[in-house]
């Protein structure tokens, strides 16, 4: 069973439709006493960093989040909110992974980041399972976290920045897969799977 974490930033509906259409059994909820119940959660979010984390600390969910051992998937600012900060409105986010979000430079192109674009597996990890460089995704942000360590995987938009993003038992996409069509739903599916596999070691 899946929880999605309903706060103001969440992209709640679309994520949810798109768990319905794999019949990936899944609830949404607030309460973290309700999350606890859950085998993976899918954390999702669109808007603005700082008051993402307002909301967030006032339901106490950053404290869950920051102490939770289940497998967590963060879609667009949702994986920036795993970060330690942005500079969008120089904002503390969850320092669950290493890094600072950035501004793209609207010198150098349209921002925000918005449509279309590839990723570019670096890492084989179970969330990319049968997804290439050669597929499209969806992206819509106009911040963007550099490159380092725990990158799985990178895309270009006026540089390279991380498309995906794993440590620990947290990973984060930028793009948003239930957008994405077939390939985002194949993520989805991995994300599933992967829940399925540690919810039956645990049982």
């Amino acid at each position: 069973m899946i929880g999605i974490i309903k706060y103001q930033a969440g992209n709640l509906a679309s994520v949810s439709n798109a768990l319905n259409r794999l019949g990936a059994a899944h609830f949404i909820t607030d309460d973290h006493n309700e999350l606890e119940k859950a085998d993976g959660i899918i954390f999702p979010g669109v808007g603005h960093a700082g008051a993402a984390m307002d909301d967030l600390r006032s339901r106490d969910l950053d404290v869950w989040l920051k102490n939770t051992t289940k497998p967590v998937l963060g879609i667009c600012l949702g994986m920036q909110l795993l970060y330690e900060s942005s500079e969008e409105g120089d904002s503390n986010t969850l320092g669950l992974i290493p890094g600072e979000l950035k501004k793209f430079d609207a010198s150098k192109a349209k921002v925000p980041h918005m449509g279309w674009n590839q990723c570019k597996p670096n890492i084989d990890h179970p969330l990319l399972k049968g997804i290439s460089e050669k597929q499209f995704l969806y992206y819509v942000h106009g911040y963007y976290a550099p490159i380092c360590k725990n990158t799985l995987a990178s895309c270009n938009y006026i540089n390279d920045f991380t498309a995906v993003v794993a440590k620990d038992n947290f990973m984060g996409v930028q793009f948003h897969p239930e957008k994405s069509g077939q390939v985002g739903s194949l993520l989805l599916q991995n994300f599933a799977d992967m829940v399925n596999i540690k919810s039956e070691i645990n049982s």
